[in-house]
Order: structure tokens, then C-alpha cells, then sequence
């Protein structure tokens, strides 16, 4: 594409050296002109190269032919913001616009984005995008949940039982409110669903513990347990969650569980020999 455009640059100089020196090649006699011709051509070729590598700007231009790159988000967002607008119907282009404001840390437009998105998504696909745009609208008030991303993500649990930002933020209002009770079971349910390596999963620990530290009450491991346990019957391929329930059984005490539990995990990442090592590991440790 440099190419192009160096080459369509000399066409152009060429055509200016051409428009100066046509007077002088119409002349009755050549000898004596061609020194001059010269000079023209090398002041015509000298003064455009110069402009343009002083005043152009080829990377611009390159990029208006070939259009933002895949690493320049706010062109991309640029770009697909003008798409939409032509194409209004269009749910997945809203969708993608609101996630590309996310990335520029701009939940504003984010929110906007995903509510013309909503009056166009079809039905089936409805409560994903409720769910983002009640989490823009908290983001764009530093973290307060609005009523009206309070219903949004009440609305969102009706159907999507398991949305984790639902769980999350609906256990953080009732938090606020003085509903231990509701924040535990949103956010211990909620924890069975993170591995540990997720940013979420020691905050909600945390606030967990702070909980029940509040009610008096110390934290349910067993019911923990349990609740992991269920999830890999529905997640079995989750390679963290088999290391996290057999070191839990065996912090327990329950080795008889802990064996179990070591191998189903094994059936279950029999295909997977980077997790089936990781779990093989955590067995030794655990000295099973």
C-alpha cells in the first residue's frame, strides 16, 4: 500500500513537471533548454517531495485507504458507530458498539449504545444484553445501582438465573439494605460459579465473611462445597473447579469425599492433559 501511494505520488510530480516544462518543449530549438529543463524538473520533483515529507501525512493517508487497524479501538468504534447508524436494525452492531465504549472506559455511551440495542434485539438474545446495560448504567454512577438498573437486573434473573452480574449487583443492594440474608445467598451461589483465579472470586470471599461476621454466623464451607460440587456436574470440563473440590474435601477432613471427587475429575478431564496434571498434582499434595 506504501507502494501505491509513492507511486500515485510520482505520477502526480511527473504531471506537475510535465505542465512546467511543456512551453519549453514546444520551442523551435532544444539546445540550450535542456540545462533549464533540468533544473525545473529537479526543482518541481524537489519541492513536492519536500512538502509532502514535511506537510503530508502518509500514514494518514495509508490509513484512510485501508481503514483503522485492528489495534486502533477508537477507530474501530468510530467506524462501527457510523455503521449502525446506517444499519439501526441491526442488535449485534449496537451490542458490539456498547462493549467497544466499555473498552475505551467510556460506560455513558456504553449504556446508550446497548439501550438502541434493546429496542431491536430479538427475544431469545434479550437478557444478555439487559444485563450489560444494567452493568453500564452502574458503571457510569462509579458503582450505584439505579432503580432502573435495579429492575433491569431483576428483570434479568427472571430468565437468566445464573447472570453473573444480576447476582452480583443485586447482592450488593441488598447488602446496602440491611439484607444479609439475600446478599449471602446471591453471592454464595454466585461463588460456586467463579474459579479461583477470577478477579471477583476474593472480593466476594470477602464480603462473604464480613457478612456473617455482621450476623454472627461463620461461613457455611460445607454449603460451599456442595454448591461446587453441583456445578461440575454441569461444568465438568472445568479443570480449576476438580482441584478446588478435592483440596475443599480434603481441608474438610472427608477423604473418602475427596477420593470421589479426585475421580470423577479424572473421567472428566481424561481429554485434557494439561488439567488431568494439574488435578493429578493437587492429589499429591493433598496426599490422596
Amino acid at each position: 500500500m506504501v507502494f501505491l501511494l509513492f507511486a500515485i505520488f510520482l505520477l502526480l510530480a511527473c504531471a506537475a513537471v510535465g505542465f512546467a516544462i511543456w512551453p519549453l518543449l514546444r520551442g523551435p530549438a532544444m539546445r540550450g533548454r535542456v540545462l533549464l529543463i533540468g533544473a525545473i524538473t529537479a526543482l518541481v520533483l524537489g519541492l513536492s517531495l519536500g512538502s509532502y515529507v514535511l506537510l503530508g501525512s502518509p500514514a494518514l493517508a495509508l490509513r484512510s485507504l485501508t481503514g483503522p487497524s485492528g489495534d486502533d479501538v477508537r477507530g474501530l468504534v468510530a467506524v462501527l458507530a457510523r455503521r449502525v447508524l446506517q444499519t439501526p436494525d441491526d442488535a449485534r452492531g449496537w451490542t458490539l458498539l456498547g462493549r467497544g465504549y466499555l473498552t475505551l472506559n467510556d460506560p455513558s455511551d456504553a449504556a446508550a449504545a446497548f439501550k438502541r440495542g434493546l429496542a431491536v434485539v430479538p427475544p431469545a438474545q434479550r437478557a444478555d444484553l439487559l444485563s450489560a446495560y444494567a452493568e453500564a448504567l452502574t458503571l457510569a454512577a462509579d458503582g450505584a445501582v439505579s432503580p432502573e438498573a435495579e429492575a433491569a437486573f431483576n428483570d434479568v434473573l427472571k430468565s437468566q438465573p445464573r447472570d453473573r452480574a444480576a447476582r452480583f449487583y443485586l447482592g450488593q443492594i441488598a447488602a446496602q439494605r440491611g439484607d444479609n440474608a439475600r446478599a449471602l445467598a446471591l453471592w454464595s451461589d454466585l461463588l460456586t460459579d467463579l474459579p479461583a483465579g477470577n478477579p471477583l472470586h476474593n472480593l466476594l470471599v470477602d464480603r462473604i465473611a464480613m457478612l456473617r461476621a455482621q450476623t454472627g454466623a461463620a461461613p457455611d464451607i460445607g454449603a460451599m462445597v456442595e454448591g461446587l460440587s453441583r456445578r461440575l456436574k454441569s461444568n465438568p470440563a472445568d479443570a480449576n473447579g476438580w482441584q478446588r473440590l478435592v483440596r475443599a474435601y480434603a481441608v474438610l477432613g472427608q477423604r473418602d469425599m475427596a477420593q470421589q471427587a479426585l475421580s470423577d475429575g479424572r473421567k472428566a478431564l481424561k481429554n485434557d492433559a494439561a488439567g488431568l496434571a494439574a488435578l493429578n498434582a493437587e492429589a499429591a499434595n493433598d496426599h490422596l
